[in-house]
C-alpha cells in the first residue's frame, strides 16, 4: 500500500491510528468497517491524476457511483 492511500485510510477510519482505543476485537469487524470506506475510494471518488474513478479505469463500471447507489448494491 502507497504511502498516500495508507495516510488516506488511517484518517478515514480512527481504529487504524494506532494511539487510539478504537480497535476490532474480531478480524469480521473490521473487515466490516473498512469495507465502506475501500467501496467508497474505489466507486464514488473521482480522484484527481486519473479524474476518473479507480473502478472505472480498471473496466470494472462504466459510470461513478453515487451513495444510494453503493448502500443499494
Amino acid at each position: 500500500m502507497t504511502n498516500r492511500k495508507n495516510a488516506t485510510l488511517r484518517q478515514w477510519c480512527k481504529r487504524l491510528t494506532g494511539l487510539t482505543l478504537a480497535f476490532s476485537r474480531k478480524w469480521e469487524n473490521l473487515k466490516a468497517a473498512l469495507a465502506p470506506h475501500f467501496a467508497h475510494y474505489n466507486l464514488c471518488r473521482i480522484h484527481g491524476s486519473l479524474r476518473i474513478t479507480p473502478a472505472m479505469a480498471a473496466g470494472i463500471t462504466d459510470h461513478v457511483w453515487n451513495c444510494s447507489e453503493l448502500i443499494d448494491a
